[in-house]
């Protein structure tokens, strides 16, 4: 299909049913425009059992959009930039440990906990999936999705401390939970025996800690040139280039690019209130607005459509529900852990390892990472209940979370 024909009728089903929310649903964006594509999937496989006439035009359009590449390589940057900007580094500063603690010791804790549960879980349905993959799977399930998260936790009553937390959290769990990935796919593809714990150590430090340091060089080399000129239209295209950029040069080096975009995001949010003008500011920051809106529309209609190529996830319906609980579990535990060894009992409790197990949001993210697998006998089964949690997550933990926050905090 022509690239631009293909652009455009996304865009179109996007402002469709951005419009059907905002005129009769009214639900949050992302919730409404996912739950609008899921409705228009389901309609679609219905059709597709008469005629599929129309569920196979619908099928040729949804193939032709690559989601993984899409995702990953285009689309996350821009979405973790913008969704940085508006982090308060002061408070980020604050509770950086805490950040830095569930970020890294919670996803991993997260990963491996869920992998060998969900081993369990398949051996009792007689699905004998290798352990490898279970691993896997946990690695691309753990990460909370800042791109989900961030929209959600945005419009609740989160008491301040907690909503830093989450976000910082979200965001660079996001980067460590791709590398994690990355590193086990490494050990799928290359096999546990010719790659030693030392290589594999040793490839995760390069991506996290080399993320970080591209993003800090990046980000004060940029930072001085844009401090002696004070042009808005100069400064936003400075930026747009810098993040599209800065993914290849990661890629290009072998570092983690979204945790490069992420420390770039949150160098410019704090530079902009001293380095920028009213206008020059303001200017950018709409800029990166209506770039994360039009971005989440998008993508979560994306997510909603594939449905309409996963036919087979009715099979897994039980075993995919069981999974949902054990994931809440595991982050619950991989969370509540880490608050033992934390100082601030009074902030570090029981609510708040509620409040972010139940705020934090699967999304478009773990069903890229899980398209992106190889192919094996072990696929289907892992890309039905990843989807079936991130349809959960969106649609349950994200209409249901601010709720909770009231509840707990009354």
């Amino acid at each position: 299909m022509d690239l631009y024909l293909l652009i455009s009728l996304l865009v179109g089903i996007c402002a469709l049913f951005a419009y059907i929310n905002a005129r009769f649903l009214k639900l949050p964006p992302s919730i409404g425009l996912m739950l609008m594509a899921l409705i228009f999937s389901i309609l679609v496989i219905v059709e597709g059992n008469m005629s599929a006439i129309f569920h196979n035009k619908v099928q040729v359009i949804v193939k032709s959009v690559n989601f993984p590449h899409i995702l990953l390589d285009i689309m996350l940057g821009f979405l973790l930039f913008s969704g940085s900007l508006h982090v308060n580094f002061q408070r980020l500063m604050q509770q950086g440990i805490a950040v830095a603690v569930f970020a890294l010791l919670g996803t991993a804790l997260s990963t491996f906990l869920f992998g060998f549960v969900i081993f369990a879980l398949f051996n009792v349905f007689n699905l004998h999936v290798d352990l490898i993959y279970c691993l896997l799977f946990g690695a691309l399930i753990s990460p909370t999705d800042p791109i989900a998260v961030l929209g959600i936790i945005k419009k609740t009553n989160v008491p301040k401390d907690i909503s830093i937390i989450i976000e910082g959290e979200s965001l660079f769990n996001d980067g460590i939970g791709v590398v994690f990935f990355l590193t086990i796919l490494d050990i799928v593809t290359i096999g546990p025996a010719n790659l030693s714990i030392y290589q594999t150590v040793t490839l995760f430090l390069r991506e996290v800690i080399g993320g970080i340091g591209l993003g800090l060089v990046l980000g004060f080399l940029v930072l001085y040139f844009i401090k002696k000129i004070n042009d808005y239209k100069t400064i936003v295209l400075i930026s747009l280039a810098l993040v599209m950029l800065c993914a290849h040069l990661a890629k290009l080096i072998h570092v983690s690019g979204p945790l490069a975009v992420i420390i770039i995001g949150i160098m410019f949010g704090t530079k902009s209130h001293t380095m920028m003008n009213e206008t020059t500011k303001d200017y950018h920051d709409k800029f990166w607005e209506l770039i994360d809106d039009f971005l989440n529309a998008l993508l979560f209609v994306l997510v909603g459509l594939q449905m309409v190529l996963l036919p087979f996830i009715a099979n897994y319906l039980l075993i995919s529900f069981i999974a949902i609980i054990i994931l809440l579990a595991c982050r619950y535990v991989s969370l509540r852990l880490p608050m033992f060894f934390l100082k601030d009992k009074q902030l570090f409790n029981h609510k708040s390892a509620i409040i972010m197990t139940w705020g934090g949001l699967r999304g478009g993210l773990s069903i890229a990472l899980t398209l992106s697998l190889p192919e094996s006998a072990f696929k289907e089964i892992i890309v039905s209940i990843t989807f079936i949690i991130v349809v959960f997550s969106v649609l349950v933990q994200g209409l249901s979370t601010e709720k909770l926050v009231k509840s707990l905090y009354k």
